[in-house]
């Protein structure tokens, strides 16, 4: 790192800086998170405490440092550095949800010297320049706070907990144990013409499997939290927008008897036990369509279809038997489709198919927890042992894949009996790759590039 962007980013540290933690809106309570070392200052200036007690949830006034006027009656929490989570003086306060009050108290914050707003992920940064997590557990933190399924959730706390960065830990030791061997035959190569190589090969390999593995490991966090995709699709009047509603609890679509209602595919958010899918509900597909915009409604559905994760063929139980409906069961059945029965409290004592996936009514909720406890079943199934997580970064991913290049070398070298040095130095490249996965070596592009994907207030 050059002198200058160090000094600059020494500098940006020296600085306190303040946010919202939380969104913006009204709510009960609302968060304001505080760090650098002008902390105690405000404490002093705006809350008249002198000596606060570290971890202790405080009652006071907030007053404008200047004016003295009454900002809120709020809790704070004192965190002495190094023990808090940027590792510096750090405040969390805790007014009341109304967005005048929480801006009100940041404007006064910012008021004081040498105080100001934070910038995009800055309080994770200063973490990780004070040394209380490395880039990887920092990089983490993100998808904690944006994973949107239980498993992607699960396999950030990984992370964060530090498995990955333990695994390459691990490997760089390995590294270091084989380079101080190399470095001391380079010492010596003018003494010793032939370096022994013997059970070099062998360590090498061994290194190069697990970097090989740690790359099997990688999703990117787009595949690792894509929403699945369900699809409602069959005949007009069918249900569709019916199970919608039903499923949602509320009546997000409208329904009607007539035949046609839903011209367009509609998507909403379904939350299941183990995360959101997305529901579409689609566009009745008939044997034969009414007029033109019928005509596109169908194409429109079919296209959702084809996009589906998992696609659900509706069928009025009243309405199964017709030749119609035979039909697209069957289409269904070969696509391997789910196939529904709804409306089966009006269906009497009709006979329902054994190969049938469900029965279900939404007006009178029979066999809506069960499709909602199938639906999580087979879109979200259970994850790896509690050991295992998957890489979700491509610059960790592609810093693996350099490894990976330079173990390549290194082995080709071994088998032409290279000279020593150049060893050392692939060795060192590689050593190089690893320290940058866990933030050992890092430029301040780099760091920006992570931290401004993160939220102000984190």
């Amino acid at each position: 790192m050059g002198k200058i962007t160090f000094e600059v980013m020494k500098k940006t540290v020296e600085q306190t800086i303040v946010a919202p933690a939380t969104p913006h809106g009204t709510s009960a309570l609302a968060v304001i998170r505080v760090s650098g070392p002008e902390t105690r200052s405000i404490l002093r200036k705006m809350f008249h405490c002198e000596s606060p007690t570290p971890r202790m949830a405080t009652l006071a006034v907030a007053r404008h440092p200047e004016t003295q006027k009454k900002l809120d009656s709020l809790l704070y929490i004192f965190y002495a550095a190094p023990n808090s989570y940027t590792g510096e003086d750090s405040l969390e306060l805790f007014p009341h949800g109304n967005p005048l009050i929480v801006r009100s108290l940041i404007d006064a914050m910012c008021s004081l010297e040498n105080v100001r707003i934070a910038y995009r992920g800055e309080y994770t940064k200063r973490a990780f320049l004070n040394g209380k997590m490395d880039l990887v557990q920092a990089e983490s933190v993100a998808d904690v706070i944006h994973s949107q399924t239980l498993s992607a959730l699960d396999n950030a706390h990984k992370l964060l907990s530090g498995k990955f960065s333990k695994d390459v830990h691990e490997l760089a030791h390995k590294l270091k144990d084989i380079s101080a061997r190399i470095e001391l035959e380079v010492d010596f190569v003018e003494e010793e013409a032939d370096p022994d190589f013997a059970g070099w090969k062998d360590r090498f390999s061994e290194i190069q499997e697990k970097v090989k593995d740690l790359i099997r490991h990688f999703k990117n966090s787009g595949a690792i939290n894509k929403k699945p995709r369900i699809v409602l699709y069959g005949a007009p009047n069918a249900g569709k927008s019916s199970l919608l509603n039903a499923l949602l609890k509320e009546n997000r679509v409208l329904v009607s008897d007539i035949p046609g209602t839903t011209r367009d595919f509609i998507e909403v958010s379904l939350p299941l036990p183990s995360g959101e899918a997305t529901l579409i509900d689609t566009a009745g597909i008939a044997e034969v369509a009414q007029n033109a915009l019928d005509e596109r409604s169908m194409e429109k559905s079919v296209e959702a279809i084809e996009s589906a994760d998992l696609a659900i063929c509706l069928v009025d139980a009243t309405q199964a038997n017709t030749a119609e409906a035979q039909k697209q069961i069957a289409e269904a059945k070969e696509k391997g489709h789910w196939i529904v029965y709804s409306k089966i409290d009006l269906a009497g004592n009709a006979p329902i198919p054994s190969d049938v996936t469900l029965t279900l009514s939404s007006k009178a909720g029979t066999g809506l927890s069960e499709l909602v406890q199938m639906l999580d079943k087979a879109l979200f199934p259970e994850g790896e042992t509690s050991d295992e997580y998957w890489i979700t970064s491509e610059r960790e991913c592609a810093a693996l894949r350099e490894a990976d290049a330079g173990l390549d070398r290194i082995q080709t070298l071994l088998d032409t009996n290279p000279a020593v040095e150049l060893i050392a130095f692939e060795l060192r490249s590689v050593a190089n790759s690893l320290a940058e996965i866990v933030g050992e070596i890092s430029s301040e592009d780099v760091l920006q590039t992570i931290f401004n994907g993160f939220c102000i207030g984190k």
